[in-house]
């Protein structure tokens, strides 16, 4: 059976750029994979852009179907004045929603597997809440830890949990996504194993129409999966975006 960690190892394209000690820095297929990704969308929404019309054409109702649930998640989650962060939201939506999909294709490679990637766009959250919270509202912002109506003692033992639990919101943020696309295709890998296993192991080839038929409702299930993990980051994000906005409780 073939190695399902073997999917998700990095490969350098071309030779090394630099070293920065001993630490070698080089352009992988996870950078090919982001940039195609980054170019694929920018080349859809202006093909889908520059012709709009009253009578949308088909690329141009997918992208405003797209529009419209991102803002709707917005104004949900963050309320009206979250409006101010949707191109934020939108383009961490379709970026991780293009990124799992890819990942979903024959010899693709999933990006968001690697918690490295993940980290780096929940750290990109929490940084612009923490900037943007301290640039509008000043320390008011740190009220967001301090619960109102709560008497001092108490404080001593809610402060720190609420410190906790926004130190949590990155690591949750970035580990949820990246463990659920890790499990599923490493579960795939497994199921595709077993045909190939069982085919080759003679009269035992009478049992591989069953991890077959798992196979097919695992990919069906990991599609769907893909495109939750990236409607679940955009919804977190709208509410952590919402305490910036509003960090009083």
């Amino acid at each position: 059976m073939a190695d399902p960690i073997h999917q998700f190892q990095l490969k350098t394209i071309g030779q090394p750029l630099f070293h920065i000690g001993g630490t070698e820095i080089a352009f992988t297929q996870s950078a090919l994979y982001m940039f195609a990704a980054v170019a694929v969308i920018t080349v859809v929404m202006l093909m889908a852009t520059l012709s709009r019309s009253m009578v949308p054409s088909r690329l141009q109702s997918v992208v405003e179907l797209l529009y419209n649930f991102v803002a709707d998640t917005v104004r949900s989650s963050a309320g009206h004045d979250g409006m101010k962060f949707f191109p934020l939201v939108f383009s961490l939506f379709i970026f991780i929603l293009v990124l799992n999909l890819a990942g979903m294709l024959p010899y693709g490679f999933t990006v968001t597997s690697h918690i490295i990637v993940t980290a780096a766009l929940a750290g990109l959250v929490i940084l612009t809440v923490i900037i943007y919270g301290l640039m509008a509202h000043g320390t008011h912002f740190f009220g967001l830890f301090v619960p109102s109506g709560v008497h001092p003692l108490m404080l001593l033992i809610l402060v720190p949990i609420e410190v906790i639990s926004f130190i949590s919101r990155p690591i949750s943020l970035s580990v949820r996504l990246f463990a659920n696309m890790l499990a599923g295709h490493i579960a795939l890998k497994i199921f595709a194993g077993f045909i190939a296993t069982l085919l080759a192991a003679g009269a035992w080839g009478i049992l591989s129409p069953l991890p077959l038929a798992l196979t097919v409702a695992l990919t069906a299930l990991e599609v769907l999966v893909a495109v939750l993990q990236a409607y679940v980051f955009a919804t977190l994000t709208s509410i952590y975006l919402h305490d910036a906005l509003h960090p009083g409780h």
